[in-house]
């Protein structure tokens, strides 16, 4: 069977070292040692300038507590395409999410259409880098300003990506990014949460920890965000081999769009100018929706398992106000990820596309 991704595995010696510490210290939550030298290990790797790195317990809560600060139980004008979470954040925060559709190129968020769908109820832009490829973030922050809104970047898919030469987590009032076992760099369960501005960055901080503000203080509401050692552990036992890991990918990648050149009828993502991308997936677009069933029904006959993402467009969800995004609509019924980890081999990468080829005959 070839998945679409699977996890990065380090070497279980070198993961249980790291538990060692833990077992040692007595100590297997509530930021302990290795928490805090793994915020530091990737404010080092990141080269992080400006913004601060809280790590979280997941990649939503995040999401959650930047809607709890900025959203203010407003309009939260976002995109259709992203996982469900982006949408479900909103909601859980008591906010309302205004779809804005994306660009057929970039699949991100069309920032020309944003002013569109300001009214006096908005409080905030929550956009996501699609598949590690950022947003237009000069347009939206130019936006933000001109209408007094606050900026939160879902950058789920991001760790490694620069945009400009600056680590994309320097963009927005605050960026978030996932940690999951399926994404580039993880601990297992994890996110993060960035943030340049100081007070800011203490709500955020205090937000993750049932709000206290000391031992027998309490500075507001708060929840529990807090990452295990634990899960930690996994983190600085993967740390060391992201460069190898993204290497790896950008062959993988390199590969696959050699491969698909002679293939006119797939149309691959473009990425936003100035951006050193990170490889997170590998996504196609297919020139209609039947054409994407013909090829994941083959695809699956020959135990290769692709994945719709994000397919429906989170517009369809029986939560939310039905808005009509023509261009999401179309681009969640025709992309397709493919397989793309650490470990798949030029022969079973091929054997995808010789499967997706042969589908379009």
């Amino acid at each position: 069977m070839i998945p679409v991704t699977k996890s990065f595995l380090p070497p279980i010696k070198e993961y249980m070292a790291q538990v060692q510490r833990a077992y040692d210290n007595e100590w297997l939550t509530n930021r302990g040692e290795l928490v805090v030298e793994l915020e530091k290990k990737l404010t080092n790797y990141l080269q992080l300038e400006e913004s601060k790195i809280l790590i979280t317990n997941n990649g939503t809560i995040p999401l959650q507590i930047a809607l709890k600060l900025l959203g203010n139980g407003g309009e939260i004008i976002t995109t259709p395409f992203s996982y469900v979470a982006t949408t479900s954040a909103i909601v859980w925060e008591n906010c309302t999410p205004v779809y804005v559709d994306i660009n057929p190129e970039y699949l991100t968020i069309d920032a020309s259409k944003i002013e569109d769908a300001i009214t006096e109820k908005t409080t905030c832009i929550l956009a996501t880098h699609v598949f590690g490829n950022p947003c237009d973030i000069e347009k939206i922050d130019r936006i933000a300003k001109k209408h007094n809104l606050k900026v939160i970047y879902d950058a789920a898919h991001c760790f490694g990506v620069r945009y400009k030469g600056k680590s994309i987590f320097e963009y927005g009032d605050i960026s978030t990014c996932s940690f999951h076992a399926t994404k580039l760099f993880h601990t297992g369960e994890g996110g993060a949460v960035f943030c340049k501005d100081p007070d800011l960055f203490h709500q955020v901080y205090y937000s993750h920890n049932f709000g206290h503000n000391g031992p027998i203080a309490f500075y507001g509401l708060g929840v529990n965000g807090k990452i295990s050692e634990l899960n930690a552990a996994m983190g600085l036992a993967v740390l060391p081999y992201m460069d190898d890991i993204l290497k790896k990918r950008k062959a993988i990648t390199a590969e696959y769009i050699k491969q698909f050149e002679s293939q006119p009828s797939i149309k691959l993502l473009q990425l936003f100018r100035d951006t050193h991308w990170n490889h997170s997936y590998f996504p196609i677009l297919f020139e209609s929706e039947d054409a994407l069933l013909k090829a994941e029904d083959k695809l699956k006959e020959n135990d290769i398992l692709p994945r719709r993402y994000f397919y429906p467009s989170l517009s369809d969800l029986n939560y939310v106000k039905s808005q009509s995004i023509e261009i999401a609509n179309d681009i969640a019924s025709r992309v397709l990820c493919l397989p793309i980890f650490y470990e798949l081999i030029l022969d079973d990468l091929k054997k995808v596309v010789q499967v997706i080829n042969r589908s379009a005959c």
